[in-house]
């Protein structure tokens, strides 16, 4: 049956099949026995390959450089998580923690610091205090950040004449606003008691990339501390209790049993830039209303 059909549509066809062979048969001899149609073929045909091959390479160019991109992100953060490694390494083998220091002095450069002393300081209880020996006659004021030369100490809490108390960041009060550094995911930096070298940076997304090692700094979104002041490493992940987000376990920069020298954070641009902010902020939501 499907024999006879096929022999049927040919016989049905069977001129425009003649047609087609002798066009073909005499494009062949026009272009083969005459140079000048032949040349032109032959230019013609190599224009159309070259486009489409032109074209080809350009699309898997297009879908090889997706590729390459990511490998770039991923070898970039590695070698970043490489050389924060190494530079804690040299310090623990070197003894040498000046970098980081030096670090910190630079970002604080364009703030006016006050240098002061630690005279008490508590680390067994659920909210320990701290007391330094500046107070208001320095120009301390209250909530002003305080640091220290390996990273976050805490905030101004009272202010006298001539000492002040600091609500360190081992206290079950302090909730400072931190971010993984190179990342830009953050969240609020807690302490829930016992190790005083550890604390919990709440409230991480579910969608956020790092890596166990890179640090934790202040993110900058108050007028407490700026941008870029270390804090710790990422020691451990957890889910947080509803599972929306990440718990991340941090390993302290600041040796809060050793703290001797401090330095308060004059925060007068710090509060311009966000009081901009807030009435920007204010403004656009009475144009929304």
């Amino acid at each position: 049956m499907n024999m006879r059909n096929l022999l049927e549509f040919l016989a049905r066809y069977n001129h425009w099949f003649v047609f087609i062979l002798l066009e073909v048969v005499s494009l062949v001899l026009l272009f083969q026995y005459n140079s000048y149609q032949g040349s032109v073929w032959f230019s013609s045909a190599n224009a159309v390959a070259g486009k489409v091959y032109e074209w080809n390479s350009a699309v898997e160019q297009f879908f090889s450089l997706t590729q390459v991109n990511k490998e770039l992100t991923q070898r970039n953060a590695w070698l970043e998580h490489e050389v924060a490694a190494l530079q804690d390494r040299l310090g623990e083998v070197t003894g040498d923690t000046t970098w980081l220091e030096r670090q910190q002095l630079q970002m604080l450069a364009q703030f006016k610091v006050i240098p002061a002393k630690v005279i008490s300081n508590s680390l067994d209880k659920p909210d320990n205090l701290i007391t330094i020996d500046k107070g208001s006659a320095d120009g301390i004021r209250k909530d002003m950040g305080v640091t220290c030369g390996n990273g976050v100490v805490g905030i101004v809490y009272l202010v006298s004449s001539h000492y002040s108390v600091v609500i360190p960041v081992l206290n079950s009060q302090s909730h400072i606003s931190c971010m993984i550094q190179k990342r830009g995911y953050f969240g609020y930096l807690h302490w829930t008691g016992g190790a005083v070298d550890e604390a919990y940076l709440e409230d991480i997304p579910r969608h956020a990339h790092f890596y166990l090692g890179d640090r934790v700094v202040t993110s900058g979104y108050s007028s407490l501390f700026p941008s870029g002041i270390m804090v710790g490493k990422v020691l451990h992940v957890y889910n947080s209790a509803d599972g929306l987000s990440y718990r991340l376990k941090v390993k302290l920069s600041t040796d809060f049993a050793n703290l001797r020298d401090v330095n308060v954070i004059d925060n007068t641009v710090l509060e311009e830039r966000m009081q901009i902010m807030r009435a920007a902020q204010d403004s656009i939501k009475t144009k929304d209303n």
